[in-house]
């Protein structure tokens, strides 16, 4: 083979082929029935026939193969990933007892799995689909050479680049969605009998994001709720250097009510065979979830970098060779007399000339050229046809049927409360893929009542409670966003999303970049959040801090004060959801839920009417654009959320003594109204940025940063909150940003 000499022989490759020839042909007249040649079983009582135990050999050493490659790849300077599969090559099993349309979300080991996977569909090379991911190659599949993932959407694999099993919420969101399409006439990218499966690493079941996705399993189950799951743990006893204590996965998972515990040494292909198409049947018939428990051995170290000597004795590393998953395999197949251990290492051989020359390509394959081109698959925007489906209304007769006789357009003035309701209704209205969620949304209507008669006007199954797991309902939001839902999940206050950001950042913002478009999980996330309440609550129900979200790329982050602005932005996150796949977070702020006042008097001017449908082209609002109040010459303020009333308060004290001041509402915090901010601040040739978040990581230093960057020359200051979590009752204000800090620092400017 011509590229044989460019490297050297693995131990492990050695072993492999030292331990087959040593293998003992069978006696075949001596052979137990259903075990000789020509038996349909590869072992009696098995259901793995032989012509497919040998497919699945095959894979096995497609994937040790790949394994082995990308190490070399890697020493010649054209592998930047190198986690492997070697030793988890029992996963193929699994794969065979499933379908090619079951939803699958694979952890980092399941390379077995994907390359079977693949051989279900005609015309794929999975080969090359892990090998130019190794190689970050734009002819990649899936990422496009941006990362290496098991994914493709002809296979219905949707990629996860999860290392600590934060696929699992998502995966638990599939099994969801599938039974929830199938009981509102929804349909999903897979078929309505369909599995999804979810594989994950012995150490995560340790993870707090395993622990709570395995609880909202039960829980969900608990109440009746179908959830057609197998959750696939891949156990090698090591967590990179820790060791797994022995039994501890039967512990902590084997004996929970409504999950079905199987186990399986994942060494034996027939074993696991059996046990997989026993998980599988459970799971589709019953649409019960199921923690397939597969015991296995990991060799080649957690990584590349990784010196498992310096953790392991060489005896120890030794031992684990007798358990090889692929001479096990072979050993079944010579047992069975169908093949011979020098036809066995024959396929290896060829399989190892295939698996190199496709190396050889991938390392001579072009890379992503450009930033423009790295992040094209990130945030795709498309303004016009946004603008297109937000101003698309329900039916009139649909409309009618929802509100009854009480059409928000009818109601007079309403606050920013009643407008979000109105809102979220006529999208529920307008859209019949979209979902309300979160804890206290039904019944109840929310804490503060923005999703009142939700429920009454679209049932049980539409708007529906969750339990009190904000990493559940954001994988709730991800899991039905893949099966063509519009997910609008509610957190219920911003300090409680700190608990789950990653299921946004790592999870969300990341599956259109990784999967070039392929898939998307549209949604828009609603946080009720921000401070001034007076002191109620504390820090928990008066979070300011917005940084972790400003901090997602792709991420949109809306943010409206005032209800004129509410509807208007909501249905554009909406309408970006459905045309570009857009995640989308509106923040709202508490304090101006029910507010009416500006400037006292009963002035009514946080009160706005709700636009007719008709009238929606007119009030459109575009992301990323911002609002004006005022056309003063003397001074801008740059503000958004409760800022707004407090610098228009003060500009108008402001212009009492003779200063015009103009007052710019950013609305939408990423991306940043640049462009209107830049023009704004020309216009006065001073900027004050009155920012409520804090000092360090605030939304002042984004604004000023892009004024710097865009060459604005005038003069600027800002004000903002301390460097402090939000204390409780009076104690606020010291901590808060205030009319009267505003007021003093536009005077300093002014003069």
């Amino acid at each position: 083979m011509p590229t044989q000499p460019t490297r050297s022989r693995h131990a492990l490759e050695e072993h492999f082929r030292e331990a087959v020839t040593a293998l003992p042909r069978p006696d075949v007249e001596q052979n137990e029935p259903g075990t000789g040649p020509g038996s349909t079983a590869v072992r009696q009582g098995s259901g793995l026939s032989l012509d497919r135990c040998l497919e699945l050999f095959d894979a096995q050493i497609a994937s040790r193969l790949c394994d082995l490659a990308a190490k070399w790849m890697h020493s010649r300077g054209r592998g930047y990933y190198t986690i492997g599969s070697s030793g988890h090559e029992g996963n193929a099993a699994v794969a065979a007892a499933l379908r090619v349309d079951d939803p699958a979300l694979l952890h980092y080991r399941s390379g077995a799995f994907y390359i079977t996977r693949a051989g279900q569909l005609p015309g794929q090379d999975p080969v090359r689909d892990i090998l130019f991911g190794v190689a970050a190659a734009t002819q990649e599949p899936i990422s496009g050479g941006r990362h290496k993932v098991f994914g493709h959407p002809d296979l219905a694999v949707i990629p996860s680049t999860s290392t600590i099993g934060s696929h699992l919420p998502r995966a638990i969101g599939v099994a969801f969605a599938i039974e929830r399409a199938r009981k509102l006439g929804h349909r999903t990218p897979w078929p309505e009998d369909a599995v999804a499966v979810c594989s994950i690493g012995d150490a995560s079941i340790n993870h707090s994001t395993v622990t709570g996705a395995l609880n909202t399993a039960l829980h969900t189950v608990y109440q009746g709720i179908g959830l057609p799951l197998i959750i696939v743990c891949e156990d090698n006893g090591y967590g990179i250097s820790v060791p797994s204590p022995p039994g501890w996965v039967r512990t902590a998972v084997g004996n929970r009510p409504g999950l079905l515990y199987l186990h399986a040494d994942g060494g034996d292909l027939a074993e696991t065979f059996d046990v997989a198409n026993r998980a599988v049947g459970h799971a589709r018939g019953r649409r019960r979830p199921v923690l397939l428990h597969l015991e296995a051995v990991r060799f080649l170290g957690h990584a590349g970098s990784d010196a498992e000597a310096s953790y392991r004795s060489t005896k120890t590393i030794a031992a684990d060779y007798a358990r090889d998953p692929l001479v096990r395999t072979a050993a079944l197949l010579i047992a069975s007399g169908a093949h011979t251990p020098a036809e066995l290492i024959d396929r290896y051989d060829r399989a190892t000339e295939h698996v190199w020359s496709i190396a050889e390509k991938a390392m001579a394959s072009a890379t992503i050229g450009s930033r423009a081109e790295t992040i094209a698959p990130l945030a795709p925007r498309r303004p016009v046809a946004v603008a297109v489906a937000a101003t698309e209304p329900a039916s009139v007769a649909r409309r009618e049927a929802v509100f009854g006789d009480r059409l928000p357009e009818h109601q007079g003035l309403l606050t920013l409360a009643q407008t979000i309701n109105a809102a979220l209704t006529d999208a529920l209205a307008g859209d019949p893929g979209v979902l309300v969620f979160g804890q206290d949304v039904a019944a109840k209507g929310g804490v503060y009542g923005l999703t009142r008669g939700l429920q009454r006007a679209f049932g049980r199954a539409r708007v529906f409670d969750t339990l009190l797991d904000e990493q559940s309902i954001l994988g709730l939001a991800l899991g039905t966003a893949l099966a063509g839902f519009l997910p609008i999940p509610e957190i219920q206050y911003l300090a409680y999303l700190h608990n789950a950001e990653d299921q946004l950042r790592g999870e969300a913002a990341t599956i259109q970049y990784f999967s070039q478009g392929a898939y998307r999980n549209p949604m828009v996330v609603r946080i009720a959040g921000l401070a001034y309440q007076k002191g109620f609550g504390g820090h928990f129900h008066n979070d300011n801090s917005l940084a972790v979200l400003r901090d997602v790329p792709g991420l949109v982050l809306a943010v409206p004060a005032h209800p004129r602005d509410a509807a208007p932005m909501l249905r554009t996150c909406l309408a970006a959801a459905r045309v570009d796949g857009t995640v989308s977070v509106m923040v709202e702020p508490i304090a101006l839920y029910h507010a009416r006042e500006l400037h006292g008097s009963d002035d009514e001017a946080w009160l706005w009417p709700y636009a007719a449908p008709a009238n929606w082209k007119d009030e459109h609002i575009e992301i990323g654009r911002a609002r004006t109040y005022g056309s003063g010459h003397d001074l801008t303020m740059i503000t958004f959320g409760n800022g707004l009333p407090m610098s228009l308060q003060v500009a108008k004290r402001l212009g009492g003594t003779g200063s015009a001041v103009r007052v710019l509402d950013l609305r939408w915090l990423a991306p940043l109204p640049v462009k209107d901010v830049l023009r704004e601040a020309e216009a006065t040739g001073r900027v004050l940025i009155v920012d409520e978040t804090r000092c360090s990581g605030g939304v002042s230093e984004a604004v000023i940063s892009e004024l710097v960057d865009s060459g604005y020359a005038g003069r600027l200051a800002r004000v903002c909150s301390a460097d402090s979590f939000v204390p409780l009752g009076p104690a606020a204000a010291h901590v808060l940003l205030g009319e009267a800090q505003i007021e003093a620092a536009a005077r300093r400017l002014l003069s």
